[in-house]
């Protein structure tokens, strides 16, 4: 097996060899935040979504961000990683910016590095998957609203802990509820609802993730005449929807067949997933015709 490399704040290491620096605090106290990012097709997706969201996650916690943690930066070093790891086709990148080590919960200093992991996955572009997904709604923690919860920052636990509750109960995923019992997500994913031919999905406001798929199923959706609000989901609603399915950056769309005893189907879903292959498909298409144009 080949090797795969890791960016530690610059440095190239090995992933099977790095070690977390004495008294880390992202290991410490999760004091840090990160993107997962989809390579489509050898292509590095959407990143300029994801950047803007990290530094404005970071800035949330109060760090501060140096002022060339820019897109082409990252870029620069994501597309040196992916090389690296033999990358030319489906991927999956994690890109973290934490807070520099010292401290107790108490930080020494507030500076920011960043660490960058790449990995292949199987499938180029975006894929339905075959068999819907099982679902209930997770009742033991519930996720409050603040000015972190739009941000992917490294306390994951109500996440984790969903995630073990759900293979307990032999389901595929639960549905995170906010204080007041409105669904907001699930332990990896933004949440869509169809109801005649309506998208609803749980607004910002509500305490979800931001989700950069999230905003992107949204646009394509209002731009092939869809009608999407975003509003209070409640368990009601779902007993009463047409279709379900959760986004994410890696996975895109996955449809959901049921919630307790309520079956659905996968039209709307299935028609998204199309929509969202044809745009990075045009847009892969249309950076090579610029790339060659430039060459003249």
């Amino acid at each position: 097996m080949a090797d795969n490399f890791v960016n530690n704040n610059g440095k190239i290491i090995s992933s099977d060899g790095y070690a977390i620096e004495s008294r880390s605090r992202a290991y410490l106290y999760g004091d840090g935040v990160f993107e997962s990012i989809r390579v489509f097709k050898g292509q590095i997706i959407n990143l300029e979504n994801h950047v803007a969201r990290l530094i404005e996650g970071a800035k949330a916690l109060k760090m501060r961000v140096p002022v060339f943690f820019t897109e082409s930066f990252f870029q620069k070093h994501i597309l040196d990683l992916m090389s690296r790891n033999g990358i030319d086709s489906g991927g999956r990148i994690r890109l973290s910016v934490d807070r520099i080590s010292g401290g107790n919960y108490i930080p020494e200093q507030n500076e920011a590095i960043f660490f960058i992991e790449a990995y292949p996955i199987d499938t180029p572009d975006f894929e339905l998957n075959s068999k819907g997904l099982e679902v209930d709604v997770y009742m033991d923690i519930k996720k409050y609203r603040s000015k972190l919860s739009n941000f992917k920052t490294k306390n994951g636990l109500i996440y984790i802990m969903a995630g073990i509750t759900a293979k307990e109960k032999g389901i595929d995923e639960l549905l995170i509820m906010n204080e007041d019992n409105g669904i907001i997500e699930s332990s990896n994913s933004n949440l869509f609802v169809v109801s005649n031919g309506v998208l609803y999905t749980p607004g910002l406001e509500e305490g979800c993730l931001a989700g950069t798929m999230r905003m992107q199923v949204i646009n394509l959706a209002l731009k092939s005449g869809f009608k999407v609000y975003e509003c209070t989901i409640l368990p009601q609603n779902l007993l009463a929807a047409d279709e379900v399915f959760l986004t994410n950056a890696i996975k895109g769309i996955n449809w959901v067949v049921g919630y307790r005893t309520k079956r659905y189907f996968n039209n709307t879903s299935r028609k998204l997933v199309a929509m969202l292959n044809d745009h990075w498909e045009n847009q892969i298409d249309g950076s090579h015709e610029h790339d060659l144009s430039s060459d003249d």
